[in-house]
């Protein structure tokens, strides 16, 4: 049975990092999603992202999608059908609420990690550092979906992972302890 590995937590608490960890490491697959928002400094459509209009992601057959920060996201599933050939799994970042539907979805295929930190602080850090601008970042961190991903819904407590992610090795020693206890099962 293949797996996907869903990664949620709060902007700036490292899922970008983490998914390209398990690509490079494990030849996980990542699962590319669906956005209306404009593409960031150095993203390519097809590879971060598919940037659709706000028509085009009307007409698209989702597993999930969600808004946040006023733009459309989502996920089809023959993104997902595209990422599981040829590789062990596959990984995708998203919200808490996009985690659930994938749970519904899918089932014992999902492997929920969350990410988290102990002082909200680093991610505003975090999203300076990785070029958001004032503006965006007050937008962001102020948002409901931001502070509703800060933490773990009950119903994803007994399915998930929880990773504090603020020293990168620890971190890592734990998602290589994770990813070889569910391909090896």
């Amino acid at each position: 049975m293949k797996k996907v590995f869903v990664i949620v937590g709060a902007a700036g608490t490292g899922k970008t990092t983490v998914q390209a960890y398990l690509q490079a490491q494990y030849q996980i697959a990542k699962v590319i999603t669906h956005t209306t928002r404009p593409a960031r400094a150095g993203e390519v459509d097809g590879v971060d992202y598919y940037f659709e209009s706000p028509d085009s992601f009307q007409h698209l057959e989702l597993l999930e999608q969600v808004e946040y920060d006023h733009y459309q996201y989502g996920s089809s599933r023959e993104a997902l059908e595209r990422a599981w050939q040829g590789h062990p799994a596959a990984v995708i970042v998203l919200d808490s609420q996009g985690a659930l539907t994938y749970c519904q979805q899918l089932g014992s295929q999902v492997v929920v990690i969350f990410l988290t930190v102990a002082n909200p602080d680093i991610l505003v850090q975090r999203l300076r550092t990785r070029g958001d601008n004032s503006q965006a970042i007050r937008s962001r961190i102020n948002s409901q979906e931001f502070k509703r991903d800060l933490t773990l819904p009950d119903q994803l407590t007994d399915r998930s992972y929880v990773i504090n992610n603020e020293d990168w090795t620890i971190t890592r020693q734990q998602l290589d302890r994770l990813v070889l206890r569910e391909l090896v099962d």
